[in-house]
């Protein structure tokens, strides 16, 4: 029996870390994961584990490699942002991997910002909202001023998705995906490094930036295959709609954050705007793609949890729910706010909300659950209007964990007229658009 000709791709997330295998049709067709305990940092705080990470990694290929049913024909590899690995001139990882939700310390921070304009003129120029850690090329700062006993040891500075890469390829590239993702690196007025990395002395640490598309070959021992150079899994997960739809778009991709993405908004970002978690993302070639971010995934976990302890219902009560007209009219001609939100701010955004929640004052869990999807749905089109104005588009893509919930769905319906939603999932959608980017001249 001739083998199946397969596309592999290492999906690194937070949590799970997953390898697909897709056929010639871009099919999954095998699939596997793990689970890898964080490490401490020298702090104490939990880091990526990047030695186990790298273990599984290749032991996973080798045995996919030597399989009797699929050949490997090409590689790629698709991870969470906010994420250096930094190396020293073999390749090899001299620092933790450190944890984007690591403490940065206040005065180094304000320091920077002084040194670059002030906060928010730094945000602007970078496109990135001030995110601390988050902001992963302050991470490099950090480490040459917080831990210079590291830094004098770093020789390259990679973000994980090419990390990735050179474990199979040894090579060291950069990508606009990453550079892109909120790092405080990019100008985006000059498309180009922002001045403090150069003045810094940071920029020969990274290595040179390659289109999205670009393909490398995996050492002889792994095969000596086309092998990409990594992508930012939320870009990744966009190319499938890009590849597939004719007409402008938007996307919703919703999980534990709900990212409102258009790639067809390219205006600048304002102050305004920054505040409310707008940002710009660059793509696979470099252009600048507007995107908002709302942490509507927790919140929701959080108030379902306080529900349904209130009411002593069982897990999953709440996707029983169908959406009612009736209910969602009654929510709606409440004349006060009800919810006391635990992760939004809708203030932000100039909405109202209400100081705590009195679950006593709702006459059952249908009605509680109504009104924070009323009022969570508010907050979302709030979002979400940030990525469509000035670039208006008629029908928006709901993927991840909310396309699922008729009830959100439904309501985003009556609050945007005249938008077509369209629950669509792309399942493993990261993982399909790092498979696609090595297969765009095949």
């Amino acid at each position: 029996m001739p083998r199946i000709p397969v596309t592999a791709v290492f999906d690194i997330g937070k949590t799970n870390k997953k390898f697909f295998l897709f056929d010639e049709n871009l099919k999954e067709v095998h699939n596997t994961y793990t689970r890898l305990d964080a490490i401490p940092d020298e702090d104490g705080f939990p880091s990526e584990p990047i030695l186990p990470l790298r273990d599984w990694m290749l032991e996973t290929f080798r045995q996919a490699l030597n399989s009797t049913e699929f050949e490997i024909k090409k590689l790629n590899f698709s991870g969470h942002g906010a994420s250096f690995v930094h190396t020293d001139e073999n390749g090899e990882p001299a620092t933790p991997l450190y944890d984007y939700l690591k403490p940065f310390p206040k005065d180094l921070l304000d320091r920077f910002y002084s040194e670059n304009g002030g906060k928010m003129a730094f945000c602007q120029k970078t496109s990135s909202p001030p995110l601390a850690m988050l902001n992963s090329g302050l991470q490099i700062y950090f480490l040459k001023y917080a831990k210079p006993e590291f830094f004098k040891n770093v020789r390259h500075c990679l973000h994980l998705p090419q990390f990735l890469s050179l474990i199979f390829t040894g090579e060291m590239v950069s990508d606009y995906t990453s550079i892109g993702c909120h790092t405080g690196l990019w100008d985006f007025e000059k498309m180009d490094y922002h001045d403090w990395v150069k003045r810094e002395g940071i920029e020969p640490l990274l290595p040179p930036i390659l289109p999205g598309n670009s393909l490398l070959k995996t050492k002889p021992e792994l095969g000596g295959i086309p092998c990409g150079i990594g992508v930012h899994d939320s870009s990744g997960a966009l190319l499938p709609y890009l590849k597939q739809e004719k007409e402008p778009f938007a996307l919703l991709s919703t999980g534990t954050w709900a990212i409102s993405i258009n790639p067809f908004n390219k205006t600048p970002l304002s102050e305004s705007e920054l505040t409310k978690d707008c940002l710009q993302f660059l793509s696979i070639s470099g252009q600048p793609i507007k995107i908002s971010r709302l942490f509507i995934g927790e919140e929701h976990k959080y108030q379902v949890d306080e529900m349904y302890a209130f009411w002593e219902l069982p897990l999953g009560t709440y996707k029983k729910l169908k959406f009612e007209e009736s209910w969602f009219q009654k929510v709606r001609q409440h004349p006060k706010k009800r919810i006391g939100f635990q992760y939004l701010k809708p203030a932000d955004y100039g909405l109202e909300k209400a100081d705590t929640t009195d679950w006593s004052s709702f006459s059952e869990f249908t009605e509680a659950y109504y009104t924070f999807l009323h009022e969570l749905t508010d907050i979302q089109v709030a979002s979400l209007r940030l990525v469509l104005d000035g670039a208006p588009v008629n029908r928006l893509f709901v993927d991840g964990g909310f396309n699922a919930n008729f009830i959100f769905l439904e309501m985003l319906r009556k609050k945007l007229p005249g938008m077509e939603i369209i629950p669509s999932d792309f399942p493993n959608g990261s993982a399909l658009g790092a498979a696609m980017l090595v297969n765009m001249d095949s």
